[in-house]
């Protein structure tokens, strides 16, 4: 080490998630820890993450956890052989913080309450004896060619350390801080930040329909949606809930495909990408047909709109009429083989298109950021710098909603931290 003058042993930027994980594991030996948040306080994403309930981890399986992260979930392989999901699970319990699970794995607090949380990782830093400062803005990291020496803050004070923990997460929900600070320090740093885009984000179209507010407001309740390519090619398909909305589409099943729609618009020159919904995933289109023809048939002197009440929701069915040619007020003698194949591919395979996202800021989740190839995945540690580390959102990884980006913001902030701490004391 060239600085004989150290004035902390790790400097951890970031208050978050990540950043809070990897000050306690970075003080778990008695190690002088100081960690820097710009906001007024600490946790605040974690707060009102799972709709202030806090969607802590996941339980499913490490596969099943690298499948629903599509941004480079791989590159956990190696961080979760060294702390994992069930990891996580223990280090809440043993903080008094009891979980269970819930749907799809989605582990939460017992209490329901997301302030159990945070306030279980303040009192654990707190014993640890973390200095935290709060409203403390960092401008710069101190550096020479080989390695890290420190920060220095918007004041001008600079604060030496062998060892910086970087966890300012990404851009998106910038109401809790993530404005993309630490990507312009990465670089410095030697480090390529790739092209970063919203993901986990509502779409946007301009079909007619929506912009006339149609359908404005109408959930469509576990149907199944396409992304396809140029070629027409499916890339994804998730089946969840959607909603229509006065700007186009939202709802879990278009947050999850919102990002194959954003890496499409990157190949296409940013032309508008086609969407398909399949509002009945269970039956193929020809048992559809069948099962329309069937149900017309037997109530032949009704009124089509009645007949086949409650197959979808009306306002949708409605819609679908419309598009099919079909006069609701027909009765299912009157109706033309024709009409029933084109409502049966309609409720099939729905075609629209959508030419963009709400911005990054409105997303969920930030795309890109620092490039996994620099970084080591059992360390976290960055392969540009001595004593430098990365976690959390600012890395580029990104998962779907449901437990898996604070997942890997904790296992990654877990790991940083432990290792910038052992950094500090080999030195």
């Amino acid at each position: 080490m060239t600085t004989n003058h150290v004035d902390v042993d790790v400097i951890i930027i970031g208050g978050g998630p990540s950043g809070l994980m990897a000050s306690i594991a970075a003080a778990e030996n008695g190690r002088k820890v100081l960690l820097l948040e710009k906001g007024k306080k600490l946790g605040t994403k974690l707060a009102i993450s799972g709709g202030g309930r806090c969607n802590v981890t996941n339980r499913l399986s490490q596969e099943e956890i690298v499948k629903n992260i599509p941004g480079n979930g791989r590159f956990l392989y190696g961080p979760f052989s060294v702390f994992n999901n069930e990891d996580i699970i223990r280090f809440f319990e043993g903080l008094g913080v009891p979980l269970k699970e819930e749907d799809h794995g989605r582990m939460f607090p017992v209490s329901n309450k997301a302030k159990d949380v945070v306030n279980a990782l303040l009192t654990e830093m707190d014993r640890l004896h973390v200095e935290v400062r709060l409203e403390t803005r960092v401008k710069k990291l101190l550096m020479d060619e080989e390695q890290i020496l420190g920060v220095r803050l918007d004041s001008g004070k600079e604060i030496r350390s062998h060892a910086v923990v970087v966890a300012v997460g990404g851009k998106a929900v910038p109401q809790t801080g993530s404005t993309g600070d630490g990507y312009p320090w990465a670089e410095k740093a030697g480090h390529t930040v790739t092209e970063l885009y919203p993901t986990e984000v509502p779409l946007l179209s301009n079909e007619p329909f929506i912009v006339s507010k149609d359908l404005q407001g109408l959930a469509l309740r576990d149907v199944a949606v396409s992304v396809l390519n140029a070629k027409g090619k499916n890339l994804i398909t998730h089946q969840m809930d959607m909603l229509f909305t006065h700007f186009g589409l939202s709802g879990p099943a278009i947050l999850r495909c919102s990002q194959f729609v954003v890496k499409e618009r990157m190949k296409n020159g940013n032309k508008p990408v086609e969407m398909r919904i399949d509002s009945m995933p269970e039956l193929n289109e020809e048992k559809v047909f069948q099962l329309l023809n069937t149900t017309l048939k037997e109530d032949s002197t009704k009124a089509v709109k009645n007949v086949l009440k409650g197959i979808v929701p009306e306002r949708w069915m409605l819609f679908l009429f419309d598009r099919a040619g079909i006069d609701p007020a027909e009765t299912g003698a009157q109706m033309l083989v024709e009409k029933i194949r084109a409502l049966a591919k309609l409720l099939k395979a729905f075609p629209m298109n959508v030419n963009g996202t709400q911005p990054l800021e409105k997303a969920f989740v930030t795309g890109g950021g620092v490039s996994v190839k620099e970084i080591v995945p059992k360390t976290l540690g960055s392969r540009k710098k001595e004593g430098l580390y990365f976690c959390g959102e600012i890395l580029d990884i990104h998962g779907y909603t449901g437990g898996y980006n604070i997942t890997s913001a904790l296992v990654t902030g877990r790991i940083a931290g432990m290792n910038a701490g052992e950094y500090a004391t080999d030195l």
